[in-house]
């Protein structure tokens, strides 16, 4: 399962290159300000992992430095993980349970999150709802399980 989930979240990132740019395309410009309704939204979904979709607002998660909102269908669930870019997000709809040091958190909508330094994590999404968090990424997107050993050098 933790293999699934982490193709799941690799194909994520090929999705992402490939995905529209909401606010680049979309949205409705003038000057320096983008808008873009919800209803404007471009959600795809991730390959091999249902219930899961991504929208992508600015950038691009394979390259570096974005913006996007991530929807998890209600009782979603990914096993311990971290990731290698610093990243902030808030809870714009259902409620989010993350578990950090043994301690699980609920994370209404409104609230908000972030982890740096690879931080170690298992995200839930509460059943009833669909999550949807907008997230802040300082880098490129990736989700690396707890249980990954680095490859071996090449001799």
């Amino acid at each position: 399962m933790k293999k699934i989930i982490a193709a799941a979240f690799a194909m994520t990132l090929a999705l992402a290159a490939f995905a529209p740019h909401a606010a680049e395309k979309d949205g409705k410009k003038g000057g320096n300000a983008v808008l873009v309704p919800a209803s404007d939204l471009k959600w795809s979904d991730v390959p091999g992992f249902p219930g899961v979709k991504l929208a992508v607002l600015q950038g691009d998660p394979a390259k570096g430095p974005h913006h996007s909102m991530i929807k998890f269908v209600g009782g979603f669930a990914a096993p311990l993980h971290h990731h290698s870019s610093d990243h902030y997000g808030t809870v714009v709809a259902g409620t989010l349970l993350l578990t950090v040091d043994g301690q699980e958190t609920k994370l209404p909508a409104g609230s908000y999150f972030s982890f740096k330094g690879k931080k170690k994590h298992l995200t839930k999404c509460e059943a009833g709802a669909d999550c949807i968090l907008s997230m802040d990424v300082r880098g490129k997107w990736d989700v690396v399980p707890a249980d990954s050993k680095p490859a071996a050098k090449k001799k």
